[in-house]
């Protein structure tokens, strides 16, 4: 994959987490979303709720890339629904037109809820121009959670090809990686899993092909992080949920990159519920990566938040909240 171009600068603006947090204190790269709105709106500006972003359960984040006098805008996830996504980026002072791609992580309702809505923001903005839309093929099956008495509780389904192409999206489905963003940003193909304690998603099911039943879907072998290389400082791997495993994901990351320090992992590490039974192995494998920064957020749980806090301390986490602006 030497075809992934260091960039100059990256910023990556949180458009959606489940946690809001502009009163604690932050590292120099990370800015609040107090301090965005304090930044942008000047002096005149009036602290009230009708400012404040909302937090929910999802993930979405903007990509502001730029390079060679060149600047790239890429959206990853969009969280669970229309109405966070589209209050946030109105509250945050977003220009969504510039965005030339969307990338979905995997396929479940809470990075892909607001796709639809998103696309229609971007083209307002950007006089109609249809958008790439970087999809897995098996994104697009329908999910549900067996529960302990035998049921299933169905997820709602991402949007369709058929759906985003009508929205002025252009899909392109892959299971291979792929470079896009004029080659500076990188989406992994299949997560090789490798570590051994990361399971995927216990109880996880998709429909059958012939659409009578359900089947084990545990793996979610859609699931794709993205990657940006940082002149510099190294790669920042973008995990959206980590079904894959957290530790799989920067395994697969550094070995499609040899020789490319991995400087930052962003993103939901899913550490709670049912895996919150490997939270030691996997604060444990981290320190294996040298990583300078864990930007955690979305699913990883508060137990998880406080076991990376007690092993890797202020210089290496960030916790990730909604509006935060993280630069590399």
């Amino acid at each position: 994959m030497a075809d992934l171009l260091p960039v100059d600068a990256l910023d990556i603006q949180i458009l959606v987490d489940n946690v809001t947090d502009s009163l604690s204190s932050v590292p120099s790269f990370v800015e609040t979303e107090l301090g965005g709105l304090a930044r942008r709106r000047g002096p005149a500006w009036v602290l009230g709720g009708g400012c404040l972003c909302c937090a929910a359960h999802g993930l979405s984040c903007l990509l502001t890339i730029r390079s060679a006098g060149r600047t790239h805008s890429v959206l990853f996830d969009t969280g669970p629904e229309d109405s966070t996504f589209e209050q946030n980026v109105s509250r945050l002072g977003i220009d969504l037109g510039p965005v030339e791609a969307m990338v979905l992580s995997h396929g479940h309702w809470d990075h892909a809820g607001a796709m639809l809505r998103a696309l229609q923001l971007v083209l307002d903005r950007n006089g109609g121009k249809r958008i790439a839309c970087y999809m897995h093929p098996d994104m697009f099956h329908r999910r549900a959670a067996k529960l302990g008495d035998g049921s299933f509780r169905p997820m709602e389904d991402v949007p369709s090809p058929a759906a985003l192409e009508a929205h002025g999206g252009h899909v392109f489905s892959s299971r291979e990686a792929e470079t896009i963003a004029g080659g500076t940003v990188h989406i992994s193909g299949e997560i090789p899993r490798r570590s051994g304690f990361e399971i995927g998603l216990p109880g996880q099911h998709r429909r059958t092909a012939d659409g009578t039943g359900w089947e084990p879907d545990e793996l979610l072998m859609d699931e794709r992080f993205i990657a940006v290389h940082v002149r510099d400082k190294g790669l920042v791997v973008l995990t959206a949920c980590s079904h894959a495993g957290v530790v799989n994901v920067l395994a697969h990351a550094r070995d499609s990159f040899p020789g490319v320090k991995l400087h930052a992992v962003l993103g939901g590490l899913h550490l709670s519920g049912i895996n919150e039974r490997v939270i030691p192995q996997t604060v444990a494998a981290l320190g294996d990566f040298d990583l300078d920064v864990i930007a955690a957020g979305h699913c990883t749980g508060w137990r998880a938040m406080t076991a990376l806090a007690n092993s890797f301390g202020d210089s290496k986490l960030a916790p990730l909240a909604v509006g935060k602006r993280l630069r590399f």
